[in-house]
């Protein structure tokens, strides 16, 4: 049997977009929800969000829905990490938490939103913690808190099996986003024995999907590759770059130092690669 990759675009929004139980499943896994907090029952809702107000700005999520408490939870799955993404992640949050108030509401009657990201890329470098979670808390005591929005960050390449040991449905959901791609041969027996996991990955059966899905499928693979090949030309010439202003940074407080103790124009050009005209600058700030 062979799987498609369900971190893809059409794959994702198929497992998740429109099967309430897995997406339940999914959320109070891998959302820093208490025992009461956890969620029973949802509805789907629209993934284009619509200003509220003439020439705002539309977007679009992967996967959003409500529940019984009214609480907004939107899902998205992103393959490369930018601070544009972060900063859409907090625009889009914010919108749906705004989205509620009606006139004549009470501020009191507004729900949380919670954000869950999964991101197949590494942006803290600083730590091995894979799991990030926010909310608005004091600066100076985390445990007061203004409650509202909560967002979850997850690096999908950090996560190893046995980093979670106590929550086992967690484990289970992101060995599932982890493990399978499109060189899967035969799918863990603990995955399959999980009602919604398993249903879930019987949807990832190639046989299941259209040559026009598939044509999709592939056309969305290349993008990704296309996309993270100009992130890594651009970080690449980003870091040529600094390196070359580094250097002549140092080699004008070189020059700087030079003149300073008497030496010759000629000597440090020869001795720095500094121009005349950078030579020249130098003498004028002495």
């Amino acid at each position: 049997m062979k799987y498609l990759d369900p971190k893809a675009d059409l794959t994702f929004k198929k497992i998740f977009g429109n099967h309430p139980k897995r997406l339940i499943s999914l959320l109070n896994a891998l959302l820093p929800l208490s025992e009461e907090e956890q969620i029973h029952k949802i509805k789907y809702l629209p993934t284009e969000l619509v200003p509220q107000l003439e020439g705002g700005k539309n977007t679009i999520v992967d996967v959003l829905c409500t529940d019984v408490r009214g609480r907004k939870f939107c899902v998205e799955m992103q393959m490369e990490w930018s601070d544009a993404f972060q900063q859409r992640v907090l625009f889009n949050a914010s919108k749906l938490y705004v989205s509620q108030a009606k006139k004549g509401g009470k501020y009191s009657e507004l729900q949380p939103v919670y954000s869950l990201n999964l991101i197949n890329d590494i942006f803290a470098h600083d730590t091995p913690d894979f799991i990030h979670n926010y909310r608005i808390v004091h600066d100076k005591d985390s445990n007061k808190v203004i409650e509202g929005l909560h967002f979850t960050f997850i690096e999908l390449p950090k996560f190893t099996p046995h980093s979670i040991a106590d929550k086992r449905m967690m484990v289970l959901w992101l060995r599932f986003l982890t493990e399978i791609n499109s060189n899967t041969k035969e799918i863990p027996t603990d995955l399959l024995n999980d009602p919604e996991i398993g249903k879930a990955v019987e949807e990832l059966e190639i046989s299941g999907f259209s040559d026009a899905e598939l044509r999709a499928y592939d056309k969305f693979w290349d993008s990704v590759s296309v996309e993270r090949t100009l992130i890594d030309d651009s970080y690449q010439k980003g870091m040529e770059k600094g390196r070359e202003e580094g250097m002549n940074q140092r080699s004008l407080e070189i020059g700087r130092k030079m003149l300073a103790n008497g030496m010759d124009e000629a000597s440090v050009m020869d001795m720095t690669g500094l121009t005349a005209e950078e030579i020249k600058l130098l003498k004028a700030e002495m």
